[in-house]
């Protein structure tokens, strides 16, 4: 039998064809054919068909897959899944060589990825970190409920979840950083558990969920898996469920320059694609219907007031002044349409 969560376990489908699963050793079996591995408590919800949104995916199943034939230890790291630049991946291979010089409850992986997750203020904290960033979630409280956190990384934004009140599920196609999640959910002694998995399929069952929430994860996907994932949210999101992503907004300060110094250039792979509030708001009014739009933050993209003591003096003033033109912007209701990251809301 595996050692999924519960309320994890019960909502679990097949992401190939919806099938209900059956439990086996470490392993969970659709009826189909298709067979999934789980890690450490994890499920790793990924086939081989799956078109990639991030190159992980190859690397996580593989890496189950050699778990599940005892090719490979389960309590490792799993580096070669954790979706970073190399030289990050370096710098968090030596830390590995003294853990025990890292501040108390602050992971390595999360530690190394908080550059990449969190935006480029915390580029001084990548591996420096002297704790884990935790923001506040811009939710109702949860009462028990489920919410999904799709591309939740190491688990800042499932974790500030469930401290909201939810039963929260973080979902994202790196092994190495849902490890990292799990190990701080519990670390914190929240209710969340975990899935390896892609936000183009998702491996749930139809109305499943009473939030959906994805930050830092969207805006980097290409019009079709865009389309997809949004899809795939308000497939499993409960009809009166609330939705809330973050996006970058094409005419933010900040996004515009980023913009031009690209020759305003559509991404690739990864990179932000940037699009504008009526782009956005047809892109998921088409989908869930009765959208708003708001105002996250300015002068950049993860700016959080939460992290403020975290940043040196120069980002601080940065995140002061984003907090107090989100304020404004309440009151003054076309200022959100120049933020650099807005909030799609549903319903209103």
């Amino acid at each position: 039998m595996t050692s999924i969560s519960p309320w994890l376990r019960a909502i679990l489908r097949c992401p190939a064809d919806g099938s209900e699963l059956a439990d086996a050793e470490n392993r969970l079996l659709c009826p189909h054919g298709h067979e999934f591995g789980v890690v450490e408590g994890v499920p790793v919800m990924l086939t081989e068909n799956q078109d990639e949104t991030l190159w992980v995916r190859s690397a996580s199943l593989a890496a189950a897959r050699e778990v599940g034939h005892g090719n490979r230890a389960p309590d490792e790291l799993f580096l070669d899944t954790i979706g970073c630049t190399p030289e990050i991946l370096a710098r968090l291979s030596a830390s590995l060589a003294d853990l025990d010089a890292l501040p108390a409850g602050v992971d390595p992986v999360a530690s190394s990825l908080v550059l990449a997750t969190n935006g480029l203020l915390y580029k001084g904290l990548t591996g420096r970190l002297t704790r884990i960033p935790i923001p506040a979630i811009s939710l109702p409280e949860g009462g028990g409920r489920i919410l999904l956190d799709v591309g939740c990384s190491w688990g800042r934004w499932s974790i500030a979840g469930a401290r909201r009140g939810y039963r929260a599920i973080g979902l994202d196609p790196s092994l190495g950083a849902v490890l990292a999640a799990k190990r701080l959910a519990e670390r914190c002694a929240v209710q969340a558990a975990f899935v390896v998995g892609d936000a183009t399929a998702l491996p749930f069952s139809n109305r499943a969920f009473d939030a959906a929430f994805s930050y830092s994860v969207l805006q980097h996907f290409g019009s079709q898996a865009l389309d997809q994932s949004l899809r795939e949210m308000r497939r499993v999101l409960r009809e009166d469920g609330r939705m809330l992503v973050q996006m970058a907004n094409a005419l933010g300060v900040r996004s515009l320059y980023h913009q031009a110094r690209r020759r305003f250039a559509e991404g690739q792979l990864f990179d932000v694609r940037y699009r504008t509030p009526g782009e956005l708001l047809a892109t998921f009014n088409r989908i869930f219907g009765d959208v708003s739009l708001a105002a996250d933050c300015f002068l950049g993209l993860g700016v959080q007031s939460s992290d403020r003591d975290l940043l040196p003096l120069r980002n601080r003033l940065i995140v002061d002044l984003s907090e107090a033109l989100k304020k404004l912007s309440v009151r003054i209701p076309w200022m959100r349409y120049c933020a650099d990251s807005v909030y799609l809301s549903h319903p209103q």
